[in-house]
């Protein structure tokens, strides 16, 4: 716009952005000059977002009241007032990306059958899916693991990435990072993110929202951004804006330096411990300080990565001199990295802030030279262990009780060593990984079906260095480590750890050392460019000796794509209730998340890794004890391995190449002849071809142009209940489909062999697959279901039908319910949610019939997502739970108080009627915003959406 909106000063300003190169900003500082609010002292994110709303100010769906609002953001005042925040692009991983195209499409097909014009749907801002979520450990430990591995990856996704390649097509604002580039959030790091956004004449900072939690990795450049459900990224690529309740900002203080031997990674879970204690959730955290300033955009992100993990909205680091340096390390263009300092210093934002230039809402301490090196485990990420009290942190959990996260188990059971089954005929071999075909090519809309490459993949899966016959001559114990995983985002976008790795490796190499047999080793680079570094800094070659041969490049087993462990493991572990560990340079380490039959996990950095699968053990004190006899039968302790700061920092060039980052991402849509040979549709409107892959989902099976009236909630019953942190893992089914669960049964009814199920993720496209999933995991505890004669309670997706007392599976008590025309009520208790922000989370349960959740809190993303899917989420009030209301899940439930006009956060009452007479319990109606009670009552966000385009056309909505 050239004129400024009334009620604001004028902020257009034409500014030198670089030599020979001018451009148009809003200029944040005119605020200030004007005596609008003292802009210089808000804290950096929220500028960022500021100046979003300010150049989106139309006077309809942002005024000059929201640009006063946040203009004038006070630190302590209650938070009440919402911001609508356009973000300039999204960010799609393709685990949630594909139901996000699948809702996109689904709209299309609703937008002609009410009469409208299909393409009206479409993004109005760039929208980037990277695919990285599908790949899964099968092959391990041997040169051909890469190509194993992408081989059954493409032959398991044939129909999903058919459908990627359609909406490649369908959506122009739609790129696609194909499979085997790296993980989502390191190619963001290094290639996708803008130093700079222009559009319309104007320049401005890049921001974005992303359907995976872990996209505040981002913030580590200077990126406003975090992580959503896939439901609001969907509107906010039709061009509404994000309605965020106003948050508190939190300084975090860094001073001092890394003392030697500390690496980003101990930083980061001491960081994670700090932040969760202090309670961020929901809050913008920005760092700040020297040592902000002072830390590399590698280790800075490795710090927003975790944001999640300490449950803030965001972990911000303000652009400086170290953004840049990176910029230009991974190749970017120099006049764009100009115009970036060029336009930061002319909005006041360049720079790393120091102690008491900006008011926060409350400012935390933290000295580097106090890090010391810690692993996390074995539940959660918060948990943090100093590296010495490991040992004895493993044997207090492993005879502690259940009901304090413990494992139950008699203590002097911690040092019985249990043998392996024989194999077969009484010759061992390793695991043979089952043959994979590519499902039958469908027939593309008014052609013959596309030929069918059928890969046969029988090839035994390896275990490194060793011959088979060593694994049958082993036994199993409690502690051992079966799993040891170089991987995720958060680590191996590091230079500094993972080159330490190497060097650890090389090390151990040369001792002679070698990893137990059992232990199932990975290496899973965040991008091709690390293997570029440790081959030239000649690490990748014991890497590999020790077991650490490149297995994939893209998330796995962080989000637990592990693979098999052999088949005569994971019965030992069955048969003796073992508690084997997993190590993995990880962001989270829920229970079931890394393999369901591993119960303790823990995250460390990369060079733990190594050490730790060349011990073979967690129950060991590594200060004392040795890691293991090298070749000449002498101890070698892990000091005598560990690599100088020294040896790392002189291969860290190698990583700042930026020819070689330009190289690898010139051209991504070419070169990977498996993605190139996917045949796809090329119609506006997808066809819906016969798939157990993807389905057209229901949401709009009874649209109409106007929304209903909002159904009242009576007469409902209770589906489940749940106790405290209850995360989207439990939730939202994930990893492997078992043959006997209601999923599995579904498959197999339509003729798909346990052999070719893929994994729940891979088939979050049909919504059959994954609302049979819902409340599924085999951890979830329902509290409705009485314990067993021991005691202990019954794991898994059960509850109690009512009124009959009948036990079934969640998903055939919510069938029985909806054929009975009965709604139903989950309750939970604290942090409701927490976890990865995956929108089935909040679509399953919508469609198993849930209304409501009752609960005593609720994680950030996961609160807004039920909230747009229609479900209603219903907060106790401070000090009350489920046990102190006395219920029990055989009453009927009334919710009074969603008739006429709502408010946010507005008192209702839930009324209670069973054995023991009617009760009436106060809660709090959690729609935060005036926007989420309009979803409500349209049914959701997606009907809502979609009644706007259909209203006004691809005029609803505004890009940028």
């Amino acid at each position: 716009m050239s004129a400024p909106l009334a009620g604001l000063p004028a902020t257009i300003q034409e500014v030198e952005l670089g030599p020979g190169r001018r451009g148009r900003i809003h200029a944040l500082p005119a605020l200030e000059a004007a005596g609008f609010a003292k802009i210089s002292r808000l804290p950096i994110c929220l500028r960022v977002v500021l100046e979003s709303v300010l150049r989106h100010a139309d006077g309809e769906r942002i005024t000059a009241s929201h640009v006063r609002a946040l203009a004038g953001w006070q630190a302590q005042a209650p938070r009440t007032e919402e911001i609508p925040f356009h973000v300039a692009r999204i960010l799609l991983q393709d685990f949630t990306g594909v139901p996000v195209l699948c809702d996109l499409a689904a709209m299309r097909s609703a937008a002609g059958r009410a009469g409208g014009d299909p393409g009206a749907v479409e993004p109005l801002i760039p929208v980037e899916l990277v695919v990285d979520h599908s790949v899964q450990v099968d092959e391990y430990g041997t040169p051909q693991a890469l190509a194993g591995n992408m081989r059954r990856e493409f032959a398991r996704n044939a129909e999903r990435y058919r459908f990627i390649k359609w909406g490649m097509q369908a959506f122009g604002s739609v790129t696609v990072v194909p499979p085997g580039i790296g993980i989502v959030h390191q190619v963001n790091l290094e290639h996708l993110a803008r130093p700079l956004c222009q559009r319309d004449g104007f320049f401005f900072p890049d921001s974005l929202v992303g359907t995976d939690s872990h996209t505040t990795m981002i913030n580590g450049l200077g990126v406003v951004g975090w992580g959503v459900g896939g439901i609001e990224a969907e509107v906010a690529m039709l061009g509404h804006p994000l309605h965020v309740l106003m948050p508190d900002a939190v300084g975090v203080h860094l001073h001092g330096k890394l003392p030697p031997g500390a690496t980003a990674t101990d930083l980061v879970l001491a960081v994670t411990e700090t932040l969760r204690k202090a309670g961020v959730v929901g809050k913008f955290v920005e760092f700040h300080g020297t040592g902000a300033a002072a830390l590399t955009v590698p280790d800075r992100a490795t710090l927003a990565n975790m944001a999640p993990e300490y449950g803030a909205t965001m972990g911000y680091f303000p652009v400086d001199e170290q953004t840049l340096a990176y910029l230009a390390a991974t190749g970017r263009d120099a006049a764009d990295i100009a115009a970036c300092r060029a336009y930061f210093t002319a909005q006041g934002m360049f720079g790393m802030p120091m102690p008491g230039a900006i008011d926060y809402t409350v400012v935390i301490d933290l000295d580097l030279g106090a890090i010391a090196p810690s692993v996390a485990g074995p539940k959660r990420p918060q948990d943090r262990i100093p590296l010495p009290g490991l040992k004895e942190r493993f044997a207090t959990l492993f005879s502690a009780d259940p009901a304090k996260d413990g494992y139950g188990h008699a203590a002097d059971q911690l040092a019985v060593r249990h043998a392996l089954p024989a194999a077969p005929e009484g010759k061992s071999a390793p695991l043979e990984a089952a043959t994979v075909k590519p499902p039958e090519t469908a027939r593309e809309h008014g052609s013959e079906a596309a030929p069918r490459h059928e890969i046969e993949m029988a090839e035994a899966a390896h275990t490194p260095n060793h011959d088979a016959a060593d694994v049958a001559a082993e036994d199993i114990g409690h502690g051992d480590v079966l799993i040891a995983a170089i991987t995720s985002c958060t680590n191996t976008s590091n230079p500094g750890v993972m080159l330490a790795a190497g060097l650890l490796a090389k090390n151990a190499r040369a001792r002679g050392l070698r990893v137990n047999p059992r232990v199932k080793t990975s290496l899973a680079p965040g991008s091709r460019v690390v293997t570029d570094y440790l081959d030239k800094a000649g690490l990748l070659a014991p890497l590999a000796e020790l077991g650490f041969a490149v297995a994939a490049y893209g998330c796995t087993t962080c989000i637990g794509n592990s693979g098999p462990l052999d088949a005569r493991i994971e019965a030992a572990i069955k048969r003796d209730d073992l508690i084997c560990a997993a190590v993995l340079s990880g962001n989270r380490n829920f229970e079931a998340r890394i393999h369901p039959a591993i119960h303790a996990n823990f995250l460390m950095s990369p060079p733990l890794v190594v050490a730790f699968a060349i011990a073979g053990r967690v129950g060991i004190d590594v200060d004392h004890e040795p890691l293991a006899m090298d070749s000449a039968g002498k101890p070698v302790f892990l000091r005598d391995i560990w690599p100088r700061d020294d040896e790392i920092a002189k291969l860290l060039p190698l990583a700042r190449d930026g020819a070689g980052y330009r190289a690898r991402y010139r051209d991504l849509a070419h070169g990977e002849p498996l993605w190139e040979a996917v045949p796809a549709p090329t119609d506006r409107v997808y066809g819906w071809e016969a798939s157990t892959y993807i389905a057209e989902p229901p949401y709009f099976s009874d649209f109409s142009r106007t929304p209903p009236a909002l159904t009242p909630i009576r007469g409902a019953r209770c589906l489940a209940i749940f106790g405290d942190s209850v995360t989207t893992d439990h939730i939202s089914p994930a990893g492997n489909i078992p043959a006997a669960s209601p999923a599995g049964e579904w498959l197999i009814a339509s003729g798909v062999a346990p052999a070719d199920f893929n994994s729940y993720g891979s088939r979050r496209g049909h919504h059959e697959v994954m609302v049979r999933g819902t409340f599924a995991n085999v951890r979830i505890r329902n509290l409705m279901i009485p314990p067993g004669p021991d005691g202990a309670r019954v794991s898994g997706g059960y509850t109690i039908h009512q009124p009959s007392g009948n036990r079934l599976t969640i998903h055939a008590a919510a069938t029985r319910y909806a054929q009975e025309k009965v709604p139903v009520v989950v309750f939970a208790g604290a942090d409701y949610g927490a976890g990865s922000s995956r929108d089935w989370a909040a679509k399953g349960p919508l469609l198993l019939g849930v209304r409501a959740v009752v609960a005593r809190s609720f994680e950030r993303i996961h609160r807004a997502n039920l909230a747009g899917m229609g479900i209603v989420p219903l907060q106790f009030a401070e000090g009350e739970a489920v046990a102190s209301a006395g219920i029990t899940g055989d009453e009927t439930f009334a919710v009074e108080g969603l008739e006429g006009e709502l408010k946010p956060r507005q008192a209702v009452t839930l009324v209670v009627r069973g054995a023991r007479g009617e009760r009436r319990i106060t809660l709090v109606l959690r729609l935060d915003t005036d926007t989420e009670i309009a979803y409500l009552r349209h049914g959701g966000i997606l009907p809502y959406a979609l009644r706007a385009l259909l209203g006004s056309g691809k005029d609803a909505g505004r890009s940028g």
